[in-house]
């Protein structure tokens, strides 16, 4: 597969990813390297990763917790402890391997430390691939609010080994899709109609749907690299998904979601909204219901949840002058965003979703 030119670095594909790396690390003369793991991939990626890695520089693993609870400031002080202690410098370089909360946080970690050391980011859930691996976004989340420390900082490069999805459970590779999903609504109405019948899919080729995604977010991200204005277009679905995560997150009495299938109930919410705003026709709203819903089980969102969800929207960090921003689908394929929605209309969105 043919490389993907990002904003100043670029996003390599299996066998080609190893090639690149490794000439990277003859070309650049770092002091030493640190490879930033959660247990997850410590077990299943790590051993796979370390023999394909040519190199003489002390090699130094750094492990914390998997899951989003441990995606905050906590964590990225004891990895700067760790870094320090182990005589990381301005030389060093950092490898995040796993998914998107290792390169979220490893990114951000890197960015910070000693005002910013080299990065590489290796995405090894479906999510990270299609999403985290595309943007520059970094961060960590404050309490239960998503992503509200952060840089945006490229990596010196991106490399997507679809061998590691060999590993992931299904409910992880549903979770990925769902930003597949959200590319095809915003952008390309062909890429969604692929997933309309996800039995005829074949797996084999699904390396080319995902390189597909990635060419998707990468367009959409040169065009506007620190959202001003079309990279809005990739917060559909996560308006209200983000707070629906956020509200289960923190709720002893929720079972956590899967930030794909918090942003799939988002998706179809949003959806309801752009019908109601004629932006969006009965059919088409009913085919994005319908093949969303195929996809994943139904969430129980009761109707004291929906106060606290709405609370949660306020913070979101999309929001501007204290409006909360919505991006809505204009006809599948197409984008319309800075889109103000009022809260009956939400409202109908969650009833409409429950029905």
């Amino acid at each position: 597969m043919q490389s993907i030119q990002a904003n100043n670095y670029l996003v390599h594909f299996n066998e080609n990813a190893y090639e690149a790396l490794n000439n990277h690390l003859k070309e650049n003369k770092y002091s030493n390297l640190f490879i930033i793991v959660d247990n997850e991939t410590n077990e299943y990626c790590l051993p796979k990763f370390l023999p394909l890695l040519e190199t003489d520089l002390t090699i130094e693993i750094v492990e914390f917790e998997s899951g989003e609870v441990n995606k905050n400031i906590e964590t990225c002080i004891e990895i700067w402890k760790v870094l320090t202690e182990l005589g990381a410098d301005r030389k060093s370089l950092v490898i995040n391997l796993g998914g998107g909360v290792v390169t979220d946080l490893g990114g951000f970690v890197a960015s910070t430390f000693k005002r910013g050391v080299d990065f590489i980011n290796i995405p090894t859930t479906l999510l990270s691939m299609v999403d985290a691996s595309v943007g520059g976004k970094t961060g960590v989340d404050l309490g239960n609010l998503k992503n509200q420390i952060g840089v945006i900082n490229v990596p010196q490069m991106v490399l997507i080994d679809t061998d590691y999805l060999e590993t992931l459970p299904q409910s992880e590779m549903r979770s990925g899709l769902a930003e597949m999903l959200k590319h095809g609504l915003i952008y390309d109405a062909a890429y969604w109609k692929q997933f309309l019948d996800l039995k005829a899919i074949d797996f084999v080729d699904f390396d080319e749907l995902i390189y597909r995604s990635v060419e998707i977010k990468n367009d959409i991200v040169i065009q506007d690299p620190t959202e001003k204005n079309i990279r809005k277009a990739l917060n559909f679905g996560h308006t209200l998904g983000h707070a629906i995560e956020s509200y289960f997150l923190e709720s002893e009495s929720k079972k956590t979601l899967l930030h794909g299938e918090a942003i799939a109930i988002g998706m179809i919410l949003e959806s309801f909204i752009s019908l109601h705003k004629n932006l969006i026709t009965a059919e088409e709203y009913a085919e994005i219901k319908t093949a969303i819903k195929s996809i994943y089980d139904d969430v129980t969102i009761e109707e004291n949840d929906i106060d606290p969800i709405l609370e949660l929207l306020i913070h979101d960090k999309k929001n501007e002058y204290g409006l909360i921003q919505f991006a809505l689908i204009e006809g599948i394929g197409k984008i319309k965003i800075n889109q103000s929605v009022e809260n009956k209309l939400i409202l109908d969105a969650f009833q409409d979703y429950k029905s």
